[in-house]
C-alpha cells in the first residue's frame, strides 16, 4: 500500500532557474545622448511650465520669473471667465476644430484613396498638381477667398474657417495615398471578386486598414484648426463668433498691450486653451507613433 500510494503521488515540477539579469552599462556615448535630450525636453517644456507658473501668481509677480510661485492663488481661474466669455469661445473653437478635423479626413481620403486605386491617364500628372498647390503661398490665395465667402455672405460667420476643409487638403492627400500604397491590393481584388463595389472595398477594407493615418490626419488638422489665429481674424468681427485664438488677441489688446496690463488674465485664458492640445496629445500619441512609423515612401 505504501508503495501504490508513492506511485500514485505526482511528481513535483522541476523549477527552473531564471537567468540572471544582465545590467545594462552606461556607455558614454548614451550618457551624451541622454544628457542632449534632458536639456532639450526642458527647453520645450519651459514656457508652459513657466506660463502654468504665472497663472496662479498675482499681478505683481507674473513676471518675477520664479516658476515656484510666492503667492499661490486660484482666482485668476475665476475672473477669466468673468472678464470674457470664454465658455462661448471655447464652443466656437470645438465646433469649429470638429468640423474642420472631419471634413478635411474624409474628403483627403476620399481623393487620396482615387489616386492610389484607380488606375487612369494622366494619374501622375493630377497628382503632381496637387502636390504643386503645397508651395503656393496663402498670402496668394488670402484675397480671392475672401472675395468668395463676401459674396456668398458668409462673413463673421464660422463657416468660412472649416468649409474650404470639404476640398481636401494637398499634404494630408499625400499622406493618405502614401498609406494606401503600402497595402496589399489582393485584398482589394479578393473583395471586388466576392462582389464588393469601389465604395464598400474604401469604407469597409482600406479605411479601417488606414487607421493610424486618419488619426493622425485628425490630430494634425485639429491643432491648426485648435490654434489658427489668421482666419479668425481676417472673418470675424462679432466678439459673440469669436474663437480663442481671436478671443487671446482681443484679451492681449485689452489686458496686455492695450493699458490695463492684467498680465495674470492673459496667461491664465492660454493656459485654459493649451491644455486640451497636451490632452489631445497625449490621447493620440500611440496612433500618432505608429501612423508615422508605418506610413510608406511607396509611389
Amino acid at each position: 500500500m505504501t508503495a501504490d500510494t508513492r506511485l500514485d503521488t505526482p511528481a513535483e515540477p522541476e523549477t527552473v532557474p531564471k537567468p540572471p539579469r544582465r545590467r545594462r552599462r552606461i556607455t558614454p556615448v548614451k550618457a551624451l545622448i541622454w544628457t542632449a535630450l534632458i536639456l532639450a525636453t526642458l527647453v520645450f517644456i519651459y514656457p508652459f511650465i513657466w506660463l502654468l507658473s504665472a497663472s496662479f501668481k498675482p499681478r505683481g509677480e507674473v513676471f518675477d520669473n520664479k516658476l515656484i510661485p510666492e503667492t499661490f492663488t486660484f482666482q485668476n481661474y475665476l475672473d477669466v471667465w468673468h472678464e470674457a466669455p470664454m465658455a462661448l469661445w471655447l464652443w466656437n473653437t470645438v465646433l469649429v476644430t470638429v468640423l474642420a478635423a472631419v471634413t478635411v479626413t474624409v474628403s483627403s481620403a476620399m481623393v487620396a484613396w482615387g489616386f492610389s486605386y484607380f488606375r487612369f491617364r494622366g494619374r501622375n500628372f493630377l497628382f503632381g498638381i496637387v502636390l504643386a498647390t503645397m508651395m503656393l503661398p496663402g498670402a496668394v490665395t488670402m484675397i480671392p477667398q475672401f472675395l468668395i465667402w463676401n459674396s456668398l455672405g458668409m462673413v463673421d460667420t464660422l463657416t468660412p474657417l472649416w468649409a474650404q476643409n470639404l476640398f481636401g487638403s494637398a499634404f494630408y492627400i499625400f499622406l493618405l495615398r502614401q498609406f494606401f500604397l503600402g497595402l496589399p491590393r489582393e485584398l482589394f481584388d479578393a473583395a471586388k471578386i466576392d462582389g464588393a463595389n469601389n465604395w464598400r472595398i474604401f469604407t469597409r477594407i482600406a479605411m479601417p486598414l488606414c487607421k493610424p493615418a486618419l488619426i493622425i490626419t485628425l490630430i494634425f488638422e485639429f491643432q491648426a484648426a485648435w490654434t489658427d489665429l489668421m482666419r479668425p481674424l481676417i472673418y470675424l468681427r462679432d466678439s459673440d463668433n469669436f474663437t480663442v485664438p481671436r478671443g487671446l488677441k482681443a484679451l492681449l489688446d485689452q489686458y496686455g498691450f492695450g493699458g490695463e496690463w492684467h498680465w495674470e488674465i492673459v496667461v491664465t485664458a492660454s493656459v485654459i486653451t493649451t491644455i486640451p492640445m497636451i490632452i489631445l496629445f497625449f490621447l493620440g500619441q500611440r496612433h500618432f507613433v505608429q501612423g508615422i512609423a508605418t506610413t510608406g515612401s511607396k509611389g
